[in-house]
């Protein structure tokens, strides 16, 4: 069946591709050479309009036009995160193609691309690791746009889930000016958001400049006794030491104030709970509270012969304090839950990144061709402590009281501390060469070392584990080319690795080798005339030495492997000057391919299709000239999950969006945006019987406003 599936979607592939290839190839004499010259193409996205990128550099270290990369891509503009009125990076990445959101409070949820969840992200392509239940997440006040890369990057990070890459671009002071704008939106839940952005230059010259962002919100969810608050503040600045060289600053801040909700239960038999979409299963105490400090720092020069050099550096610093209750018991036919529990963590957590690395164009004969080499070190180092318990007990779903239920006595006897310690460096090289001026072929390779050590503590009796892993000298190799089928489409391939350790052991003791991440994708990438950026892409990807549990042993093996293949199909830009288009159509096909699992689905989170579509309309003529109209629909089939051998299935679903915004002279800008137009009633989010199942919100409505200056 998944061989039919994937020559279906190659089909569907050919058929979608092929007219446009031949419109291309009767055009191509019409179309001059100079319309795809990118001099002067911008990598940031504020204040270009577009739903589109001319530059990306997710998943590379050079910038450069989405053809170049070999694999898919996709940008969330800062238009597109403005029209949305995103303000966290998971509702951001819910209108990417491929990307499946398992909601959670804001800051939280889990994201997933083909199968697998992200585990790392990238600011200004620097990696640092993420956990959803930490709430590390970023506040968008502080992006320029949003860059996802689908499958294996290895190449530039070495170890991480095969998920792929989201790089985030911070604002730049990019202004000489004065100049900015400042926000405020409400929604009808009781939720407030404020946000202020301002930026100058700070010398006469202008090569000194600044730039500040402010944003606070606070207030109820959709839920029952959830509430959402962040406070974000950042500051850069940007340096021309020399018209080559560019030294850049900044530093941020940001605090999660949250009364968190950890979802429904289902009935025992994995029936799902259509109760009301404000049903809540939080206590009256639940916190969390968490604090993020990021420091980053560049420096860039440029050399008369295209050469470029670049060093950077993130450090980042973490702390977070949550305590809270969710129910421990599947629901009874009443809608009753017997039982609630708990938990309260600390953390502490800091990690470092830095990479420095060199561009070098050459020429060899009449092949042009292009190096980069670089290394990279990361460390990481995080303390946790936890407990956690539960009260038996009797709590009606459909008539939530839990003032019985007051916050338990030994929620600060912390019972285990997990103590992790990673460090990891890296070499990496890639060449670019062009045999023929249509044909890049593009090969490299990374020497990787990582070393980690986790001690866990059991303190209510001393007793210690320490689990340690090394790789030394581990090799990512990574295989693309792309070929000019017109000055408008490209025809790419490519072949990615990437690896994660493991900490379990073998017969002898020995912890396995490394999971590895391995992807063969093919796909054409073209820009159409009327302004759309289109792209098709065939992907099957591989994770082998996987760990096996050999039965009736406490060891493993690594001998599991499973398959995730498909079919991606995107389109971003403008059709004309006035509709604002972002859509993509996935469909997924995940299979364990040995062990007792065997021809199972493997990631049952991911949906078989899914379909995601943004738009955004401007008016300029006639009676509703300065108004604009868009919205969003995301439609997908449907998924599960397992737990304790129990499957809890979500429906299919789609959704639609609606909003309208108005221009108010002197730079003002009157938004009004209904989420869930049509009040559909659906689930985002299943994981087990008794937690973790997530109504999707309530048709809502929210205004904002936005003054520039």
């Amino acid at each position: 069946m998944q061989t039919k599936s994937i020559r279906r979607g190659l089909a569907l592939c050919t058929a979608l591709v092929a007219p446009m290839l031949a419109g291309m190839a009767t055009a191509q004499e019409t179309i001059e050479l100079d319309a795809i010259n990118v001099e002067g193409a911008s990598y940031e996205t504020e204040g270009t309009d577009s739903y589109k990128s001319g530059l990306i550099s997710v998943g590379e270290k050079a910038a450069m036009t989405p053809r170049e990369v070999p694999q898919s891509t996709t940008v969330i503009t800062r238009k597109q995160i403005e029209d949305g009125g995103f303000t966290a990076l998971e509702t951001a990445l819910d209108a990417a193609p491929g990307i499946m959101i398992l909601s959670n409070d804001t800051g939280r949820s889990s994201i997933f691309s083909r199968g697998f969840e992200f585990d790392y992200l990238y600011y200004d392509g620097l990696p640092a690791p993420v956990s959803s239940i930490y709430g590390t997440q970023p506040d968008l006040s502080i992006m320029d746009h949003v860059e996802v890369l689908k499958g294996p990057s290895g190449l530039f990070m070495g170890t991480g889930s095969p998920a792929g890459s989201v790089n985030m671009r911070l604002k730049q002071a990019n202004r000489t000016d004065p100049g900015g704008y400042a926000t405020v939106t409400a929604d009808e839940n009781g939720h407030l958001r404020t946000e202020l952005d301002y930026g100058s230059a700070l010398n006469a010259e202008g090569t000194l400049r600044g730039r500040a962002v402010v944003a606070w919100a606070d207030g109820d969810g959709a839920v029952d006794k959830q509430e959402n608050g962040v406070k974000q503040v950042y500051g850069t600045l940007a340096w021309d030491i020399t018209p080559d060289t560019t030294a850049t600053f900044s530093v941020s801040r940001m605090e999660r104030d949250i009364a968190p909700f950890n979802g429904l239960p289902s009935y025992a038999d994995g029936t799902l709970l259509w109760l009301d979409p404000s049903a809540t299963t939080a206590a009256d105490w639940n916190t969390f509270e968490n604090e993020v400090t990021d420091v980053v720092a560049a420096i860039e020069h440029h050399f008369d012969n295209g050469a470029r050099v670049k060093a950077s550096v993130r450090q980042s610093w973490q702390k977070g304090d949550f305590a809270y209750a969710y129910t421990g018991s599947a629901a009874a036919a009443d809608n009753t839950v017997s039982r609630m529990s708990w938990l309260h963590r600390n953390f502490d957590m800091e990690n470092l990144a830095l990479d420095v690395h060199g561009e070098l164009p050459f020429a060899i004969g009449a092949m042009e061709g292009m190096a980069i080499v670089g290394a990279d070190l990361q460390s990481y180092s995080g303390d946790l402590y936890a407990v956690s318990g539960a009260v038996n007990g009797s709590w009606d779903l459909d008539n939530w009281d839990v003032s019985n239920f007051a916050e338990p006595a030994n929620i600060d006897s912390y019972t285990s501390r997990t103590q992790t310690e990673i460090d990891q460096r890296g070499l990496y090289a890639q060449l670019r060469v062009k045999p023929l001026q249509a044909l890049t072929l593009i090969g490299g390779a990374r020497l990787s070392w990582y070393e980690s050590e986790v001690t866990s503590t059991t303190l209510t009796t001393g007793a210690k584990t320490v689990t340690s892993m090394t790789e030394n000298g581990k090799i990512t190799p990574y295989i693309g080319l792309t070929y000019d089928l017109s000055p408008a489409a490209t025809l790419y391939a490519s072949y990615t690795e990437i690896f994660q350790p493991q900490s379990v052991v073998d017969v002898n003791g020995d912890v396995l080798d490394p999971m590895e991440g391995q992807q063969y994708e093919i796909g054409v990438k073209a820009g159409l005339a009327n302004g759309l950026d289109i792209s098709a892409a065939l992907f099957r990807m591989e994770q082998v030495n996987r760990a096996l549990a050999v039965t009736g042993e406490s060891y493993y093996e690594a001998e599991g492997a499973v398959r995730v293949q498909g079919l991606e199909l995107e389109a971003a830009g403008e059709i004309g000057e006035n509709l604002h288009l972002a859509a993509g159509y996935t469909f997924t096909d995940t299979e364990y391919l040995n062990g007792p699992s065997a021809g199972a689905t493997f990631s049952t989170y991911t949906p078989e299709h899914l379909f995601k579509l943004s738009a955004e309309y401007a008016v300029t003529k006639g009676a509703l000239e300065g108004w604009s109209f868009g919205g969003q629909l995301r439609a997908m089939t449907g998924f599960s999950s397992v737990s304790g051998g129990t499957t809890i299935k979500a429906p299919g679903y789609g959704v639609v969006d609606l909003s309208a915004a108005r221009e108010i002279g002197q730079g003002g800008l009157l938004r009004l945006s209904l989420s869930n137009a049509f009040d559909k009633e659906y689930y985002t989010r299943v994981g087990g019987t008794s937690v973790f199942n997530f109504r999707g919100e309530p048709r809502t409505l929210s205004v904002a406003f936005t003054q520039k200056f």
